[in-house]
């Protein structure tokens, strides 16, 4: 755990009423004075801050004193330290935020989630080799159906960013053995026929957030009609298994934080709002995300691509 050690310490005692040598074996502190605060410039926070916890995390990370780095921390920051400190893997223009969402039956990944908010078509033709290398190797799909974000499914709809990228997308696709299944509008991305959608940061980061407002949406307006009144709340009684298990569906917190992909060490960005039950599961992802070997999984076949 990287931070201030004191504040940290304090917290320890607080929580576990315990000293931190008392722990030791299952956590080591090590102190850093600085913090990159949400409204810093990344850039310039990752050069001048040298002592914050994140540059701190960076550098041990790149030293192997480390398997995986987690921050809930600026993201701007997150991605500029890991593309200047770790590096970049050869041959990638731009790393890619790449969030887990719920989706029917399955999983779906989101690429790009807000790292880059002005891409050009390149960066868009590698988020999709990212998700395809990524879902086959780690996922175990054999060809993932990966789709282009778009207002409309007819390829000449969308800005010009959207136009290229899905003749770059089409052009490239077979090449590169990606499943590539056109443009797919947000009201399908949950069909549960698609794997993985690409789009630019931007537009990545505000599909993101809003399917996390209207799963709380649906979660709370739901709790409050059962509970309205002692019969619907005891009407509920026999769905009330039913109802859990569509509720943990509709949870984001389970599917725990976002992947940087396409860097060369396992960096994972935590939600800025986390909670602990959030934290724990961006834990647990993180470990499986080290395990994996997913990031030399990707540096080979990126290799082999390029």
């Amino acid at each position: 755990m990287i931070g201030k050690e004191e504040i940290i310490k304090n917290k320890i005692k607080e929580i576990y009423d315990k000293d931190i040598e008392e722990i030791s074996n299952r956590l080591k502190i090590h102190n850093s004075t600085e913090t990159i605060e949400m409204e810093d410039i990344p850039t310039q926070a990752i050069k001048q801050k040298n002592d914050s916890s994140m540059v701190v995390g960076f550098n041990m990370l790149k030293q192997d004193e480390g398997d995986v780095f987690i921050s809930a921390g600026n993201s701007g920051a997150l991605l500029t330290g890991a593309t200047l400190l770790v590096g970049r893997i050869k041959g990638v223009d731009r790393p890619a935020i790449a969030p887990m969402l719920p989706s029917y039956k399955k999983g779906l990944m989101l690429l790009d989630a807000g790292a880059n908010t002005n891409c050009k078509p390149i960066n868009l033709l590698q988020f999709a080799q990212f998700a395809n290398i990524y879902l086959k190797n780690i996922y175990k799909i054999e060809k993932p159906a990966i789709g282009l974000l778009n207002i409309g499914t007819e390829e000449t709809k969308g800005n010009d960013l959207m136009k290229e990228s899905y003749k770059l997308l089409k052009e490239k696709s077979e090449e590169y053995g990606i499943n590539f299944v056109g443009n797919v509008e947000g009201r399908e991305a949950f069909s549960g026929e698609i794997d993985a959608v690409i789009t630019d940061g931007f537009t990545g980061n505000i599909f993101l957030k809003t399917v996390e407002g209207f799963g709380k949406f649906v979660k709370r307006s739901l709790t409050e009609s059962l509970k309205k009144n002692a019969l619907s709340t005891l009407a509920c009684i026999p769905a009330l298994p039913g109802i859990k298990r569509f509720s943990k569906k509709m949870d984001y917190k389970e599917y725990g934080g976002a992947l940087f992909l396409g860097v060369k060490k396992p960096v994972v960005k935590a939600h800025g709002s986390s909670d602990e039950y959030l934290f724990y599961f961006t834990i647990k992802q993180a470990e499986q995300f080290a395990e994996s070997k997913a990031v030399d999984t990707l540096k080979e076949e990126f290799e082999k691509l390029k």
